[in-house]
């Protein structure tokens, strides 16, 4: 008997719940091939996606920490060419990855690499200030990252990295609207699977992009859960030069998420 769409629905949901590390993997997985067949025009001349050639890490990072069901994501906006570019992992500056999150593995190179922007994986010598940042708060915190991910996750909303020409990097926002809107449409529909595959109650955006296309992609959907949002770390942010930490504790203390991260 062929089963119809409901009981397909049925039956993936009943996977995800059983196994939300496999169920989440695959929704990345089916986000690759349709990523895959976009063509992006001026002024993006080079595309990286670590979910390709960094998939051995990110892999690890999502069986390692993704074991259960989750009440809260952050999610951030897309990899930064220090952190998740170079390691996998949302987020990922590689010595917090390394030595606190204990992910490692093996990071091949993009199909096209900028000569000025070499994916050298766990031998970049860079740091993420973003991802020290945001890693190095949770880490003083929450003490190990079990804790953490006890009840929270990481995840990037769009994969991909974009440069120009020269090799700056280029965000999501600043790609022309045809195009901008094809990729953030696709990546709308694969947050809503992760939302339900993981059983997320709140996501929390990191940054003020992330969180209003959380809320417009959710509520798109119908889909009723809580979206909030805390600052982020980059350091063009001036707010987050100025003791991002603190400002930070106290949003969560706010949304009353602290508790589930320090129990």
């Amino acid at each position: 008997m062929i089963a119809t769409q409901s009981q397909s629905n049925v039956s993936t949901d009943r996977y995800a719940a059983e196994d939300p590390a496999n169920g989440f993997l695959q929704v990345e997985l089916e986000l690759n091939l349709k990523l895959g067949n976009l063509l992006f025009q001026d002024p993006v001349k080079y595309v990286y996606n670590p979910l390709l050639y960094a998939w051995d890490p990110h892999e690890k990072y999502v069986q390692t920490y993704c074991r259960s069901r989750k009440e809260v994501l952050f999610l951030g906006m897309n990899p930064g060419p220090f952190g998740m570019a170079q390691t996998g992992v949302p987020f990922g500056e590689v010595n917090h990855v390394r030595d606190w999150l204990k992910i490692d593995g093996n990071v091949y190179k993009p199909e096209v690499e900028h000569p000025k922007r070499p994916i050298r994986g766990f031998d970049c010598p860079n740091s993420e200030v973003s991802g020290a940042r945001f890693w190095g708060f949770f880490k003083s915190i929450c003490g190990q990252p079990e804790t953490f991910f006890k009840h929270c996750f990481v995840h990037n909303h769009c994969p991909l990295i974009f440069m120009n020409q020269s090799g700056k990097n280029l965000t999501p926002t600043e790609l022309p609207k045809a195009q901008r809107d094809l990729l953030l449409d696709i990546c709308d529909e694969a947050l809503c699977q992760v939302v339900k595959t993981l059983g997320v109650k709140m996501v929390i955006g990191v940054g003020k992009f992330s969180e209003q296309r959380a809320r417009k992609a959710l509520a798109g959907e119908g889909m009723e859960v809580s979206v909030k949002g805390i600052m982020h770390p980059s350091p063009r942010n001036p707010l987050a030069n100025k003791g991002w930490d603190s400002v930070v504790r106290t949003q969560l203390q706010e949304l009353g998420v602290l508790p589930l991260l320090t129990s």
